[in-house]
């Protein structure tokens, strides 16, 4: 602990934005790193608990007040091997991940956190700069064991990564031109520009990671195929099946998937052509779903120059604060604010979608919806009478999460499948019904967070080794400082 007054003496932190008028103007990232000095000051304010709570927040167990007393002592070399030592993309988690370890965090219970998000963007950061972040790490032996994982995700990432680092030959598939999954496709660039995954890519092929894009399972090679030309396969396509609306006026044009609209504009900033690209520009735009890919999709909209945006979401507005029912250090349901949200829009709760209204020209010009009212814990709706009322629009983006891989048949495998349609495997051994192949990320567990999916990739890369190897070291070997 390097400041034991820290926590008493300084206040949180928070790192500076662009002024929503100059960023909504571009779709660069506009959230700037804390300077070294506050970094160094949220550092101090860490109490190294007894127990680290933070460390239950986090899925990755990151070593928390290890990098954070690194960093307030200086110490940026330290901090990034103690950061790296449990998570393979801090630089992503530190722009994109929503900070469960700071709501499990001590100085949470008056509402002030440690500002642990900024600090890891900060060391993950400065470690590239300074030539160590993406250093290569080469497996000191090769087994000659083959390894093939389905989907470049942060799952597949994380996974492949380990996995190689363990001397294996790993070759990732990715369906589609490039690679990333929803880190590529899903997220806007003023959220995480690509060129931090571009970067890491390009680490994992010198640690020998062979990425194939174009290849989609089941159309250009079969999954038994890639079993019996591989020692080991594992899936991790992630969920990306789409949750629809299916209620009157769903065919009507100009209602569609919130990830054919955010793909498209992700393809054109990227440099691609697109034809007959979803543009919000001049529209009324209505996003159906209230979380981060609603929250995507108003932010992208607004870039796009859209006349309106109204946020609807099914469930009541959350209080203001953490309420006794989620005592800390739960991950509270509470009163958010996005920074797309900061830019603009309008937003509605308790309100549910009857049906899309049609125009003259047969598409859709308004929708349909109503009040409701829910009981105390959430289970239950009913409509409020006489409340139903339209709202113009004529974009409408469904962005309601997601309900399970794509892929529900594995071609002919009888690879089993949980009461979600979800791919069925064990936390424990990751390992499918089928022998040799495994299963994690968000394509094992459901739609979830970037660090769930870093950590289950990572696990499955240590059940691997295990079963070929018969013992491993992944994410067991000893945390060492930097000399």
């Amino acid at each position: 602990m390097g400041k034991p007054t820290g926590f008493l003496e300084l206040e949180r932190a928070e790192p500076e934005k662009e002024p929503v008028q100059e960023r909504v103007r571009h779709w660069r990232e506009f959230e700037r790193r804390l300077p070294v000095l506050e970094a160094r000051d949220q550092g101090a304010r860490c109490m190294n608990c007894g127990i680290p709570f933070c460390h239950t927040g986090c899925p990755l167990g990151n070593r928390i007040p290890d990098w954070n007393d690194h960093v307030y002592k200086d110490r940026w070399e330290r901090a990034s091997i103690a950061l790296h030592a449990t998570n393979n993309f801090p630089e992503i988690t530190g722009r994109i991940c929503p900070a469960p370890c700071e709501e499990a965090c001590v100085l949470n219970i008056p509402e002030e956190p440690v500002s642990i998000k900024a600090i890891e963007r900060s060391i993950a950061d400065r470690a590239i700069e300074m030539g160590g972040g993406l250093r290569p790490k080469l497996a000191e032996t090769r087994s000659g064991r083959r390894v093939a994982v389905v989907g470049s995700g942060p799952a597949g990432l994380a996974a492949a990564q380990q996995l190689a680092r363990a001397g294996h030959d790993v070759t990732v598939l990715e369906r589609s031109d490039r690679l990333g999954g929803l880190l590529r496709y899903g997220i806007p660039d003023f959220k995480m520009e690509k060129h931090h995954i571009d970067a890491r890519i390009e680490q994992m092929k010198a640690e020998g990671v062979v990425f194939r894009t174009g290849v989609g399972v089941g159309t250009d090679v079969s999954l038994e195929g890639l079993r019996a030309m591989h020692d080991a396969v594992v899936i991790a396509t992630g969920a990306t099946r789409p949750r629809d609306l299916p209620i009157p006026g769903r065919e009507l044009g100009g209602v569609h998937f919130a990830m054919e609209f955010l793909e498209q504009s992700n393809r054109v900033v990227a440099g691609d052509t697109v034809a007959n690209q979803l543009h919000a520009a001049g529209k009324k735009v209505v996003v159906l779903g209230g979380g981060d890919t609603g929250s995507d999709c108003l932010g992208t909209s607004l870039r796009q120059g859209a006349e309106s945006v109204t946020q609807i979401e099914l469930l009541p507005r959350p209080p203001e604060g953490r309420t006794d029912e989620q005592p800390w250090p739960l991950w509270p349901w509470k009163m958010r604010t996005s920074s797309s949200q900061e830019e603009g829009g309008e937003r509605e709760f308790a309100v549910m979608t009857k049906r899309f209204v049609a125009g003259a020209d047969g598409k859709v010009r308004a929708i349909e919806v109503v009040r409701v009212e829910w009981s105390a814990d959430r289970r239950t709706m009913k409509e409020v009478e006489g409340s139903a009322f339209e709202i113009e629009c004529d974009l409408v983006l469904l962005a309601m999460g997601f309900v399970g891989p794509e892929d529900r048949t594995w071609h002919g495998m009888p690879v089993a499948q949980d009461p979600r349609g979800n791919v069925r495997a064990d936390v424990e051994s990751f390992v499918t019904s089928v022998p040799g192949v495994f299963a994690c990320g968000d394509a094992r567990r459901g739609q979830s967070l970037v660090v769930w999916a870093i950590w289950e990739g990572r696990q499955a890369a240590r059940a691997v080794d295990a079963y070929l190897t018969g013992t491993t070291q992944l994410a067991t070997t000893p945390y060492q400082y930097a000399p």
